[in-house]
């Protein structure tokens, strides 16, 4: 697979195969891509990879920790703007709605969408997930290079013919996450990541979200 095929076939897979994934195999696709760009060499990511016995237990205690409280403990960042602007909302509506038609869950059943949002902590029922950190005396640049190295390492996963999806929504439990994983306290919970085989046969996989047109976000200066 080249680089233009794994871009291109990289999807937030929502929906993963009871298929373990080698630890051997994620240590070294988590090293090489360490290999993605940072300012300065500062290489701020942080990963704590979760699989085997402790994704047990960590889908077990999310399972309690959603039942007794589905609205979570409050982020320690704004995963979305507080006041979202267009075309920006407009994009984040649609591809929900979308997703949702696509499962066949109509608008107004909200328990249903309750439902299907915890999935997400279920890892989607990925065999290995892991979460990103970032220490908190760093900035928006160096959240960036948090960006650079997880969309190298999805790449590289497309690569060994893995699956991934990206969960900030991991965010809004950074009590429990920190707890679970014992991080320090000057370290804060960027992200989660479902890692694993997708399975074909869930309706979610089938979804592909539309992309704005070149036009609408390129300007040329010439």
């Amino acid at each position: 697979m080249n680089v233009s095929e794994a871009v291109a076939s990289r999807r937030s897979v929502r929906g993963f195969l009871d298929k373990p994934v080698e630890l051997d195999l994620l240590r070294r696709l988590l090293e090489k891509a360490a290999a993605a760009p940072s300012g300065g060499n500062i290489q701020p990511w942080h990963i704590h990879l979760v699989i085997g016995d402790r994704m047990a237990e960590l889908k077990a205690l999310m399972a309690r920790k959603v039942a007794e409280q589905s609205t979570g403990e409050g982020s320690e960042y704004d995963i979305y703007p507080r006041e979202m602007v267009e075309p920006y909302r407009s994009r984040t509506f649609v591809v929900g709605e979308a997703l949702y038609a696509r499962l066949g869950i109509p608008r107004e059943d909200k328990q249903a969408r309750a439902q299907w949002f915890a999935r997400n902590f279920q890892f989607f029922g990925a065999p290995a997930g892991l979460f990103c950190y970032v220490h908190r005396n760093n900035g928006p640049p160096q959240w960036s290079d948090l960006g650079m190295y997880l969309q190298t390492l999805m790449l590289l996963l497309r690569e060994e013919g893995l699956d991934s999806c990206p969960q900030e929504c991991w965010a809004i439990y950074p009590r429990t996450i920190d707890e679970f994983l014992g991080a320090p306290s000057d370290h804060m919970l960027f992200t989660g990541m479902a890692i694993g085989w997708k399975d074909e046969a869930e309706p979610a996989n089938a979804f592909v979200p539309s992309r704005a047109p070149l036009d609408e976000f390129l300007e040329v200066h010439r």
